[in-house]
């Protein structure tokens, strides 16, 4: 059903996008039947989430084999002492005997003696418990149970709107764990709680995936998906990043930590220099960090290589991020903002060393000239 359209265009002032001359929006309601998962709330602040829908013949019923609508949780009402909630259900229950409509003000409502006195007038029991019996059983329960009317509301948080899955996704750049919430495509946060939840249960190997190569294990992570794509077993996880960030605080407090292994064999914290190497193999965009740290290493290459030829005419000692071939080879990604300096020229006259191009001497003691600039990549 659409509510509602509204047009906005540059005629009337409104702010739109680059190449956008006109916007039109469409509002649609549409129905959204409730399950397992939506929230739901009262007046009091007694929100909660559905946990489970039965069919009406198994909800629990009353004693004229009315069944109930909604089955709250008690443990709800002590830790957030809203006791308004369970007067309201005792009102309710004794205004829709008598046929009554009643206001309750704030500050100003019912007592408790006065909704006692109406549930007398209603002849229900003063207390406002009654006996339930299961749906599914027909049996008793073995205490009574406070049963009303009260106002429940819908609210916006529903489940299908929530609904999130991750495999692989972005991480923290200083941390490396995944991010967090749907809209980063993030992860699921496992807290203190939940791990010693998993560690009490003895799901000790679920546990190590899970603080591993799930989250800020680097080298694991990449190793665990590469074994997948390629049907392998899956390597044993790795050491997490947080672990090493702990390994720098203590060394940076001058104490010398050391890992040791079962067999008392010393492990050494890799570098992610394995990671780059095996997300390259499989096409994987680890991010900015990543391509930060291949960048960086691509130049130390650069500036650490050496020649290998007798005179290093002819390259080889070269090896750019992205060529292994000789210096002829050469791209402009390799060679900067002035690949034509390099072009089929000898030393001789790229380095202006011998004369100038219209036949006049250089005096190699003479101030550098544009043409000295302009071989050299300098200048302006």
């Amino acid at each position: 059903i659409v509510v509602d359209v509204k047009v906005f265009s540059r005629e009337n002032g409104d702010e739109l996008a680059p190449g956008v001359n006109q916007l039109v929006q469409v509002y649609v309601a549409q129905k959204r039947k409730i399950s397992e998962g939506d929230k739901m709330a009262g007046r009091h602040g007694n929100k909660g989430v559905i946990a489970r829908i039965l069919p009406e013949e198994d909800m629990p019923f009353l004693p004229d084999g009315t069944p109930v609508d909604i089955v709250l949780n008690p443990l709800g009402v002590p830790s957030r002492m809203n006791l308004g909630q369970v007067l309201e259900c005792h009102l309710g229950w004794a205004a829709k005997a008598l046929g009554l409509w009643v206001a309750t003000p704030v500050f100003d409502g019912a007592d408790e003696e006065s909704i006692r006195e109406l549930l007398r007038q209603a002849g229900l029991p003063e207390t406002g418990k009654t006996v339930l019996y299961d749906g599914r059983t027909g049996e008793p329960f073995d205490n009574e149970v406070t049963v009303g009317y009260v106002y429940m509301l819908k609210l916006a948080h529903l489940v299908d709107d929530k609904i999130h899955a991750r495999s692989t996704g972005p991480y923290s750049l200083v941390t490396q764990q995944p991010l967090g919430g749907k809209a980063q495509f993030g992860g699921q946060r496992f807290g203190e709680m939940e791990v010693w939840a998993l560690e009490a249960y003895g799901a000790a190997y679920t546990l190590q995936e899970l603080l591993t190569v799930k989250s800020d294990d680097v080298v694991g992570r990449v190793k665990t998906y590469e074994a997948i794509v390629k049907g392998e077993n899956v390597p044993e996880p790795g050491v997490p990043e947080s672990f090493k960030v702990l390994i720098k605080e203590m060394q940076s407090l001058g104490l010398d930590v050391k890992i040791l292994s079962e067999d008392n064999r010393e492990i050494v914290l890799r570098e992610d220099e394995e990671v780059q190497d095996a997300a390259g193999e499989l096409d994987l965009d680890l991010g900015d960090y990543a391509r930060a740290g291949s960048r960086s290493r691509a130049s130390q290459r650069r500036a650490t290589a050496t020649a290998t030829g007798g005179d290093g005419g002819d390259g080889g000692g070269y090896k750019g991020a992205d060529d292994e071939g000789d210096a002829g080879d050469a791209d402009a990604d390799d060679w900067g903002d002035t690949p034509e300096a390099y072009e089929d020229t000898d030393l001789d006259d790229a380095f202006d060393f011998g004369g100038e191009p219209d036949g006049d001497e250089d005096d190699p003691d003479a101030p550098a000239d544009d043409n000295d600039l302009r071989a050299s990549g300098g200048g302006e």
